[in-house]
């Protein structure tokens, strides 16, 4: 079935409210949470709204906590996201990101003790809207089992890269699976197998059961070593960065909380060169001939924009049981 973007907005924003949210915070939280859904990232939408409300109750997330500044040096500061709302502190470091570029022409803002940002691409879109080149990453709880190794000891730690673009900003936001946990969770709903193996069953093989690879923890890094390797150097990146909780610190915790996360943007010349490059780069792209007949190539971002504009005038798809579940909260 499908909602009107407004309609999803306005549930959120009464559950949060009922859970000690101000107005504005459950307005701003609400609206991640829509945008997400109607960009078509329903696992970290719609289909995690009621987690987030567990979350909350269970006291991991502060809805009061403002971020405190903990060091400033150049055109790098740490912050303190001292457990608030995982999004409401990203798009607070994205702000103050964007400013410190503004001014000097690049920024980055580390934040240590936070909680889980949700969709990272909407900080990437955040910094494209305002005209800069985004980057943001994060450690999480350990999921996914170094390469050669059996024991999840790395995070799924997401990558987000934006270049801003008249027609369409140019998002790359990726977990550093083959699949999120969120995607295999879709899959494992809808008693799908994966299109492409996602990671090992209990006995050691490559698997598109996403059952069995939640099963065995043991999910697969994307470009097998050099996934392995990339997760690791993000973590190391986040926690010197923000002087927070490392992965390992984080699992050996038992629940995800208090993680690190960096943002950084880049003020792009804005000259003829920048704008006629980045359009050769996607023109040369799209040139590829498809690998069917009747469809496309796409670049990051591009069909997140189609299923935007869709939800939009026909309104939000969602799973009917998880918003019967908001409804009655």
């Amino acid at each position: 079935m499908r909602v009107p973007f407004e309609k999803l907005v306005a549930e959120f924003k009464r559950v949060l409210v009922s859970l000690g949210f101000t107005d504005e915070k459950a307005g701003r939280c609400a609206t991640i949470f829509a945008e997400n859904s109607r960009d078509g990232v329903y696992t970290h939408g719609l289909n995690r709204f009621p987690t987030f409300v567990g979350v909350v109750k269970d006291g991991m997330i502060k809805p009061d906590a403002e971020p405190t500044k903990e060091t400033a040096f150049g055109a790098l500061e740490q912050w303190n996201g001292n457990l608030g709302p995982g999004m409401l502190n990203a798009e607070f470091c994205m702000d103050r990101a964007i400013a410190l570029a503004n001014e000097n022409g690049i920024g980055c803002v580390a934040i240590k003790n936070t909680n889980h940002w949700m969709r990272g691409g909407t900080y990437g879109w955040q910094a494209a809207e305002a005209g800069l080149t985004g980057l943001c990453f994060t450690n999480a709880i350990g999921s996914m089992p170094p390469w050669g190794g059996t024991d999840p000891r790395l995070g799924n730690n997401p990558l987000v890269i934006a270049v801003p673009r008249e027609g369409g900003h140019v998002v790359l936001d990726m977990a550093i699976s083959q699949y999120s946990v969120g995607k295999l969770m879709k899959y494992q709903a809808e008693d799908k197998p994966l299109p492409l193996p996602g990671g090992y069953n209990k006995q050691g093989q490559l698997s598109t059961d996403a059952t069995e690879v939640l099963e065995s923890q043991r999910l697969l890094p994307i470009g097998f070593w050099k996934g392995s390797g990339l997760a690791l150097v993000l973590d190391l990146l986040a926690t010197i960065l923000s002087q927070g909780n490392s992965t390992a610190h984080i699992t050996n915790s038992k629940q995800e909380s208090g993680v690190s996360q960096v943002f950084i943007c880049i003020k792009p010349a804005d000259n003829e060169y920048t704008a006629n490059a980045i359009k050769e780069i996607i023109s040369y792209t799209k040139s590829s001939r498809p690998e069917q007949e009747g469809q496309s190539v796409s670049y990051p971002g591009e069909n997140s924009l189609r299923t935007r504009e869709q939800s939009l005038k026909e309104g939000v798809l969602v799973d009917e049981k998880t918003w019967e579940t908001v409804l009655a909260m």
